[in-house]
């Protein structure tokens, strides 16, 4: 899906209505025995930055979401039977955590005990005022330090319906948000025509956690893995990478809010060209952060690209179509090099020695190392990720659908880059902080990642250059 931010999705005016959990539901949790599955590493390192971000008096929203549109006026009382449906089918979206001391304790609700609520808002005639109630509901309602951290809603019209769905980030990563058009689409259609719904319920991320921490768990300061993170980290001067460009921040200034740059980058013949090109290293992930890693020496004159490289931990087939947060960072050093390929043979290098380093999450290694980072921003580190969304169920109708995975841009001190392979092409969405440096910049890198993109497979040592409107 194109990564947006809830102003870029196209909104449209229309009647909303919104569904949370009901006031049974909640009640019935606020009873729970503590489940002993604990959090995931990355589910309690995400709560106690929000927390620790919050003790400094900042309320910063992180929630992610999905939007997309059915035909017609739906029919809402299908709607409903459909959204949860679709939340019983993944035990994470009823699951929560409680603190004791300083301890996080799981409680998982049953199914039995999950019902919605369903609240008329009002009509919205303005698109502007829509977008802000949107954007502030779901700000209270997906917070990361409440529960529930959910909301679903709809804008209904005659010609057509836009769900809208948001999430603490717990609860869900990008590949969760991709497929959610398609689910809720098949649940909704299957009870608007009485067709039975088929197919093997998915792996529970719940249960996921408690396997990963175990695991994660059993290994102590003297592991490889862990050992390969301290000397990555002692290179990056004892903290984790940063986008190695000017941003314009003040040292001990205040978090700074951010900005989203979103929009197409190449189209479908120069992604598969440039696929091509990369193939025989390994495709267009080593691609991307091969470019990146010319395109940042050449901005900020760096001799070493360092950064984490985000990947899936989904590793068994029962978690493939699973609600979750399955991922894990890989570090990876890029010394400048003096052409594409030879950034590019660089990469695969860094991948293939130490893409196996993700399958312990950077919280426990932190924790090992002693590392005591007291987060002060959402993000630990700055990331550059690629994912090539074609293969996922009814990517090839997004478009039609007006289908987005939704960020909320909020405040930080990282720059964040997603680049997606869709079928019309590649789309990138970038999160970085607001000032007229990390602007240029970010535009720069933009346009220097479009420019060879375009540029293969012709070899040619990359030039940077400013865009004439700068």
């Amino acid at each position: 899906m194109r990564i947006s931010d809830i102003q870029r999705c196209e909104v449209r005016p229309g009647r909303l209505v919104e569904w949370t959990f009901s006031p049974a539901t909640v009640e019935a949790a606020a009873v729970l025995p503590p489940d002993p599955r604990p959090p995931a590493y990355i589910q309690e390192s995400h709560i106690r930055t929000a927390r620790s971000v919050r003790e400094d008096g900042l309320f910063v929203p992180t929630w992610l979401g999905a939007a997309f549109d059915l035909p017609g006026a739906a029919d809402l009382d299908a709607l409903e039977r459909a959204l949860r449906g679709w939340t019983l089918r993944h035990e994470t979206l009823r699951s929560g955590f409680r603190w004791a001391d300083e301890e996080m304790h799981r409680f998982t609700l049953g199914e039995d005990d999950v019902s919605l609520h369903r609240e008329e808002v009002g009509d919205f005639a303005d698109t502007t005022c829509l977008i802000r109630y949107l954007q502030d509901r779901f700000d209270v309602a997906a917070d990361a330090l409440g529960w529930p951290n959910l909301i679903y809603a709809a804008v209904v019209r005659e010609d057509s319906t836009s769900v809208y769905m948001a999430f603490d980030h717990t609860n869900v990563d990008a590949y969760s948000l991709q497929r959610i058009p398609a689910e809720i689409g098949e649940l909704y259609t299957a009870d608007v025509t009485g067709r039975p719904v088929t197919g093997t319920p998915p792996g529970s991320y719940v249960d996921f956690c408690e396997l990963e921490r175990t695991s994660a768990d059993g290994i102590d300061d003297t592991h490889a893995i862990v050992e390969r993170w301290r000397e990555f980290i002692r290179r990056c001067d004892g903290r984790l990478p940063a986008f190695p460009v000017d941003l314009g921040l003040r040292p001990g200034a205040p978090l700074p809010t951010q900005r989203l740059l979103c929009e197409p980058l190449v189209d479908a013949d120069a992604a598969a060209a440039f696929e091509e090109y990369c193939r025989p290293y390994g495709g267009s992930l080593v691609g991307v952060l091969a470019a990146t890693g010319l395109i940042v020496h050449e901005l900020g004159g760096t001799p070493v690209y360092r950064t984490v490289v985000p990947f899936h931990t989904r590793l068994k087939s029962a978690w493939s179509d699973s609600v979750g947060w399955y991922v894990g960072g890989a570090p990876i050093e890029v010394p400048a090099a003096r052409d594409f390929d030879g950034a590019l043979a660089t990469v695969r290098a860094e991948l293939r020695d130490n893409r196996s380093l993700a399958r312990i999450p950077l919280a426990r290694v932190l924790r090992l190392l002693g590392a005591d980072f007291r987060p002060t921003s959402p993000d630990m580190y700055s990331i550059v990720s690629y994912v090539d969304a074609r293969p996922t169920a009814g990517s090839a109708h997004w478009a039609g659908q007006n289908a987005y995975g939704l960020i909320r841009v909020s405040y930080g001190d990282q720059v964040c880059a997603w680049v997606n392979r869709l079928h019309e092409g590649l789309w990138l969405a970038c999160r970085y902080p607001d000032t007229q440096v990390a602007y240029k910049n970010v535009r720069l890198y933009a346009e220097a990642l479009r420019d060879l993109i375009l540029s293969v497979p012709a070899p040619a040592r990359l030039r940077v250059a400013e865009p004439a409107f700068l």
